[in-house]
Parts: C-alpha cells; structure tokens; sequence
C-alpha cells in the first residue's frame, strides 16, 4: 500500500476535481456520451467474470495473489496497482506524484492504466524529463482518469477526464481505441473504487 502523503494542496484540488466529475456523470450526462445498444455476447477472450483482453493472460489466477483479479477487487485502485505486475512503472509514477491517496479515496472512476510496456514505447530521456517534473507528471496521470464505473457498453464516446481535457473511446465489445494509439489489452478490471482498463500507449493530454 502506498506510504506517501499527497501534498494538501494538490489532493483537496484532485479530490474536488474528481466530486465534480462524479456529479457531472449522475447529471445529464453532456460530457460523456456513450455506445447504444446491448452489451457484447461474452467471447472466448471475456472471462466469466466480465474481464476480457488477451493481456489478462498476464494477471496472476492465485487468488492469493495481490496482483490477481479477485485481490484487486477487494481493495482501491492504487492499492490494487501495486500488486500487478503490469503496472509497476505507472505504480512508481503514481508515487513520485503522490497521488496513491488521493486516487485511492475517489469514489467511482474509471482509471485508464497504461503497462509497462507502454511506458517503454517513451525514449527514456523524455520518459525521466516527465517523471522528473511533478506538474507535468501529474497533468498526464491525472489525464488517464474519468468519472464514474464505465461498463464496456458504456465505454465507446467522449469522457471528460480528472485533468481537465476529453479523452475518446472508439470500439465495441472487446474491442476498444482510446484517443486513437492505445489499445485495451485487459478490461472491465474491477477494485473496490474503480473499473480499469489495461492499456497498451500512455495518453498525452491535448
């Protein structure tokens, strides 16, 4: 579990930004707009339990397992981060922001995590320029982050994120682009605050 603070400033702004965000999703929905009809039928790659994505072949299957589907659902989103191990890097970058509190008080989000492999596709330099600069680190983190629990059949549309800007989802089923680049490789991931969705790009604000 993370052991550092967020600075107060920093998490009563977050905290405020994600109760409006919250709002705004139970209203008249203007900022999100969602894919009509049905869910998906269940395919070979959607687990009995609502996951789908060839990257959840990665996610341990021992229950006991932090990292493991039912462990992650027993606790909030950055808590259930830091037992994947898909998601060290975004982990180590959540702590450098010290943002693990506060994205572990929200209530109802949809976290959009990029592994590591997607923090690779960075040059390094560019990568250790952003995690060396807490503002832009946290813009970007802060960026992967929307209102409300979206169900895959709420997935596909516009969704204003924690950040300030809109991200756009396009797809169906099991099958899902964000922003255009990153791919969902595991969704429809539950913790006891948020559904993520495993991506394979880090997204950049616009």
């Amino acid at each position: 579990m993370f052991t550092m603070k967020p600075k107060k400033t920093l998490a009563a702004l977050l905290a405020t930004g994600v109760t409006a965000l919250a709002l705004a999703a139970c209203g008249s929905g203007a900022t999100t707009s969602n894919a009509a009809g049905a869910s998906a039928a269940p395919s070979p790659a959607t687990s009995a339990a609502g996951e789908f994505g060839p990257g959840c072949a990665a996610v341990p299957t021992d229950p006991a397992n932090p990292g493991s589907f039912d462990a992650m659902a027993k606790v909030p989103v950055a808590t259930a981060a830091s037992g994947n191990p898909m998601l060290s890097t975004l982990v180590a970058a959540v702590q450098k922001a010290s943002l693990g509190d506060t994205l572990n008080s929200a209530q109802a989000i949809t976290v959009f995590a990029p592994t590591n492999d997607a923090f690779a596709k960075i040059p390094k330099a560019d990568l250790d320029k952003v995690l060396a600069d807490n503002a832009t680190l946290t813009k970007i983190l802060t960026y992967h982050v929307v209102a409300g629990k979206l169900a895959p059949d709420q997935l596909a549309g516009t969704h204003k994120t924690l950040q300030g800007g809109e991200l756009t989802v396009s797809g169906s089923g099991t099958d899902f682009t964000v922003d255009g680049t990153a791919k969902v490789v595991c969704g429809n991931v539950q913790t006891a605050n948020a559904t993520v969705y495993i991506i394979d790009s880090v997204l950049m604000p616009k």
